[in-house]
């Protein structure tokens, strides 16, 4: 069953993110940091990803991420080989793309976005390593990513784009699988210690279900290894559980180091957490701690429903679509800044990008295995079968 809630985290990052580029307002990076938000659910996702399809699960995760990807290199590829741009074989890399692929002219800026997709990428390979070291040392893994962070940013090393990135985000990751293993929400973390400790008389609910456990749990007593191997493992959910017992605390602590760093280190657009990468990671750790702790109950809307069937096509395309329409403003003297600037082109680019989506967008649908659509969520009508006239079925019987 879907979590509506998450669903709404993501809808609103997304539309977040199409706002934060067409406005360039800095306080929305504090009020709503998107992108970590939207690792933190992917890593919550990929984490119940690998419980049930196990290393399979890296393969159909990149089946719904690379074929947008590749629509859009389908359309930017060609453009940019014929505007001038060499022949080389790191153009490949808009297939699978590790690194930064090249790019040139138009689709220098109109591409640059799609970093979020090289980076979820190298998440999503390396999560089949990352989650059973995050269960064993939920809390020694959870600060590797921030340890790292600190450490590049106090030293002023200069580091690969790719590693800092994944030290900036990776804690948001992180948090998304311990949101998967219910570390992050007091009840949950506690329902699933006494699972793993208590004697199976506590959790039956059948008489052949209690024998089955009994059995189990007596081969698990008389094996040294297998109970290593749990008590471990509680231990390691007993640690994890931390998170939410102190949760406050930890969010408090984050957040105060995050805005007294951003006060004093700020960046080249003031308070911009986007600029200031170690606030940034903080921050959305402490946002992140708070918003997966809850989960209200959501009432289906279709717009959910469209924004995260399409959430990938909306951000891929919708940088380019600020490109073209700020470029024809300054050609022919609109205004760009400032409310009415900001406004009318948002407007704009909302219309643009719900026609664009609407023509690429079916590319999610087979990605997911759904029938492709123009927009998703709509209720399919049934034809009513209509009752059998009274007395029809004596007559019929009375023919026979």
């Amino acid at each position: 069953m879907r979590n509506r809630y998450l669903d709404l985290l993501r809808a609103a990052a997304t539309v977040r993110v199409v706002v934060y580029h067409s406005s360039g307002w800095a306080a929305l990076t504090i009020v709503f940091p998107a992108m970590s938000v939207m690792f933190a659910l992917a890593g919550s996702m990929m984490a119940a990803s690998l419980d049930r399809y196990g290393p399979f699960a890296v393969e159909r995760r990149l089946h719904r991420l690379l074929p947008a990807l590749w629509l859009l290199a389908a359309v930017a590829v060609p453009m940019m080989l014929i505007g001038g741009m060499a022949w080389e074989w790191q153009v490949l890399l808009w297939a699978f793309p590790l690194e930064d692929p090249p790019a040139a002219g138009f689709w220098l800026e109109g591409l640059a976005a799609t970093w979020y997709l090289r980076d979820f990428l190298w998440f999503v390979l390396l999560s089949p390593l990352l989650l059973p070291l995050f269960r064993r040392f939920p809390l020694t893994t959870l600060t590797l990513p921030y340890a790292a962070l600190a450490l590049i940013t106090f030293t002023g090393a200069t580091t690969h784009v790719i590693a800092r990135d994944l030290a900036l985000y990776g804690g948001a990751w992180l948090l998304g699988f311990a949101h998967h293993d219910g570390l992050l929400a007091r009840r949950p973390a506690r329902s699933a210690a006494r699972r793993l400790i208590a004697p199976p008389s506590r959790l039956s609910t059948s008489p052949a279900a209690e024998s089955a456990s009994r059995a189990v749990w007596s081969a698990t007593r008389a094996s040294p290894a297998a109970l290593s191997c749990s008590s471990a493992g509680s231990e390691a959910l007993v640690r994890g559980a931390a998170l939410a017992r102190y949760r406050w605390w930890i969010v408090g602590v984050l957040a105060a180091t995050a805005a007294a760093w951003a006060v004093t280190h700020p960046g080249p657009r003031g308070y911009d957490l986007n600029d200031i990468p170690l606030a940034n990671a903080l921050w959305s750790a402490a946002f992140i701690l708070v918003a997966l702790s809850v989960s209200p109950r959501v009432a289906p809307r279709r717009i959910l429903t469209v924004l995260n069937a399409r959430a990938l096509s909306i951000y891929l395309w919708h940088v380019p679509l600020i490109i073209i329409v700020v470029r024809f403003a300054e050609a022919t003297g609109l205004p760009v800044h400032g409310w009415v600037g900001i406004s009318w082109r948002l407007a704009v680019v909302s219309v643009l990008l719900a026609i664009v989506v609407m023509l690429v967008g079916w590319v999610e649908d087979i990605s997911a295995g759904r029938r492709p659509s123009l927009l998703p969520g709509a209720t399919r009508r049934v034809a009513p079968v209509s009752p059998a006239p009274t007395g029809a079925v004596d007559l019929q019987r009375a023919g026979r």
